[in-house]
């Protein structure tokens, strides 16, 4: 049976905790996990360098300078429509291309066919909040009670092992 996990969070995230996230990924490879995530800087790139397993969703073609080649690019507009009012604030206020990267974090928490969700969601957001691109995933994430382990808050890692120690 295929594990799959999110491997997300902010541009932002903190050298100390994307050197984590690298950490987390390549053992996470040993215990044969798939990484889903996003192809964007900072927690993306930190969890694809450790992964060895990977599904990575660009929201268009050429994002990050990266080539289709093994890189997923699906109708991210389409995903998007089924997720907008459900889980976004204001999706009126969302140019075509936030649309675009929301939709992809859907593919990202719910599979190519968005009927496969993730195990368990790992990321990093300022102060642990449920906030930017990251807030739509994790509010999927939650509607589907799926774990997150937001590595801002204090016990995140040690609740992380006793999760993966347990699958």
């Amino acid at each position: 049976m295929s594990k799959y996990y999110a491997g997300i969070g902010s541009r932002k995230t903190p050298i100390e905790i994307l050197d984590l996230m690298n950490q987390i990924a390549t053992e996470l490879s040993n215990e044969d996990w798939t990484l889903r995530s996003g192809g964007a800087d900072g927690a993306d790139s930190a969890f694809e360098v450790g992964a060895t397993k990977k599904q990575i969703f660009l929201p268009w073609n050429g994002f990050n300078i990266r080539e289709v080649e093994g890189d997923l690019v699906l109708d991210n507009l389409q995903a998007w429509d089924l997720v907008s009012n459900h889980f976004h604030p204001a999706p009126e206020k969302c140019t075509q291309g936030a649309q675009r990267l929301h939709g992809r974090n859907a593919f990202i928490i719910l599979g190519p066919e968005l009927n496969e969700p993730v195990d368990m969601v790992i990321c990093w957001t300022p102060n642990g909040e449920v906030t930017g691109g990251t807030g739509l995933a994790l509010r999927i994430a939650e509607h589907f009670e799926i774990p997150v382990f937001n590595l801002a808050n204090a016990n995140a890692l040690d609740q992380l092992v006793e999760f993966v120690n347990n699958q």
